[in-house]
């Protein structure tokens, strides 16, 4: 089937988007790294379980999991004054080797027996450094290449990537894992990122500016607009701290804040324990963990993509109704439920979950003047980015404690806990405006 045969299957809205061989070489190397790193999911955790030494094996899958992902947040927010000033493809070039050669070394050293559990977590935390400038510059880059009426179909078809990637690859890592070690499936995820690198040089770097034709535009405010983008960074620390400013003068927003980081953080060992349940609990191979994920991934993509229903009923009380559904999604686990039941729930889980940050979003936006939402959301990206590390760093001590069982449990009742104390303080907060104060007098 030829391109232009393939291109007439696509919505009217993404077949421009084929015109450009730079997109088109970008695509399919930004969708085989996705799903790299959806079968990451399983595949890190499920190697770290069969290095772990015995006993050992909660703290090991914890230590991991944050390394995964832990490095990437301090590097966005201490290297901004070296990355930011670097083009966009660059950022995503230098992303993409470190995590090709660093994940590679991992399968090579489990070969070679010498993959100790000290080396693993310096590769995984290694591969991770820049991962948050290469997020960045993924997207710095579509708004370089492309022009602007076509940037935002290139996003959402990007932003289907990494939803699809969610659902296709736990489930592909369990199932290879059967068959093979996981430490290549981490291989193959090096593999992904060195086809991204090798893609990322090929690029001609056509300005956003141009045209199929050829013709630049001249309007200033654009050539501005795309000299921004190819110097994007993941969090601006200027804006941040800015931003911190203004949230401090709006408490309803530092709550929506709050919310959303102890939500974050307290998801973060229930990440840990699932892949011990499933082993310790369970009794089950990758395969079960694999699906968990793959089901979770489906039901929160359907979750998202129902958002907009949502946006009738009072933002507050549905957030918050939220947290507390995945909570209560959590609690059967601990009631020693059978994997059909506990399966079902992370399904429900998913979908309950996958509206929030969505919602989220709409009340900064709703809550914060149009001048400012730049500056606000800055400061959001940059406190939000260790609540989950933080929580999964601590999910394997918990677990060594508690065992993973108790532990999914206890972070599902500690949500519900979350919800019930954000209600509480929304209703004391709404009291005390509609209450006037004794000492106040009406204009």
């Amino acid at each position: 089937m030829t391109r232009v045969q393939t291109t007439r299957l696509l919505p009217q809205a993404y077949r421009p988007l084929f015109a450009h061989a730079d997109f088109r070489r970008l695509l399919p190397a930004l969708s085989a790294s996705d799903l790299g790193d959806g079968m990451s999911v399983v595949a890190v955790a499920w190697l770290a379980i069969e290095i772990a030494p015995p006993g050992q094996s909660g703290m090991l899958l914890g230590a991991a999991l944050a390394a995964y992902a832990l490095p990437g947040a301090a590097g966005a927010l201490l290297f901004g004054r070296w990355l930011r000033r670097l083009p966009a493809g660059r950022l995503l070039a230098a992303d993409s080797r470190i995590r090709a050669v660093l994940l590679g070394c991992v399968p090579l050293a489990w070969a070679a027996g010498v993959l100790h559990p000290v080396l693993y977590v310096a590769l995984l935390a290694g591969s991770s450094v820049l991962h948050a400038w290469g997020n960045a510059g993924r997207y710095s880059l579509l708004a370089q290449i492309l022009p602007p009426d076509q940037r935002l179909a290139a996003n959402a078809l990007v932003s289907s990537s990494v939803s699809a990637s969610i659902v296709v690859g736990p489930a592909l890592a369990g199932f290879l894992a059967a068959v093979i070690s996981p430490a290549w499936l981490i291989g193959l995820d090096a593999l992904s990122f060195a086809v991204l690198a090798a893609q990322v040089g090929r690029l001609r770097g056509a300005p956003a500016g141009q045209n199929r034709t050829g013709e630049k535009g001249e309007e200033n405010g654009e050539d501005g607009e795309n000299k921004k983008a190819a110097t994007a960074a993941p969090v601006d620390a200027d804006r941040s701290a800015a931003g911190l400013r203004l949230l401090r003068k709006q408490p309803e927003l530092l709550g929506v804040l709050a919310l959303t980081w102890f939500f974050n953080f307290l998801y973060g060992p229930a990440e840990v324990a699932l892949p011990l349940h499933v082993t310790d609990d369970l009794h089950a191979g990758a395969g079960l963990l694999g699906l968990y994920w793959t089901l979770f991934g489906a039901g929160a993509v359907l979750g998202g993509l129902a958002a907009g229903a949502l946006r009738r009923f009072p933002l507050w009380p549905v957030t918050l109704g939220i947290v507390a559904g995945w909570g209560l999604a959590l609690v059967p686990f601990g009631l020693g439920a059978p994997a059909a039941v506990t399966l079902a729930c992370f399904t429900l889980g998913g979908l309950i979950y996958g509206p929030f940050t969505a919602l989220s979003y709409t009340l900064f936006q709703e809550r914060t003047p149009a001048a400012s939402l730049t500056t606000v959301l800055a400061a959001r990206s940059a406190a939000l980015l260790t609540a989950g590390p933080v929580g999964t760093a601590l999910g394997g001590p918990l677990i060594a404690l508690l065992g993973p069982r108790q532990v999914l449990a206890a972070s599902g009742l500690a949500t519900v806990a979350l919800a019930v104390i954000g209600a509480a303080i929304r209703v004391r907060g709404l009291r005390r405006v509609r209450t006037p104060s004794p000492l106040s007098r009406p204009t």
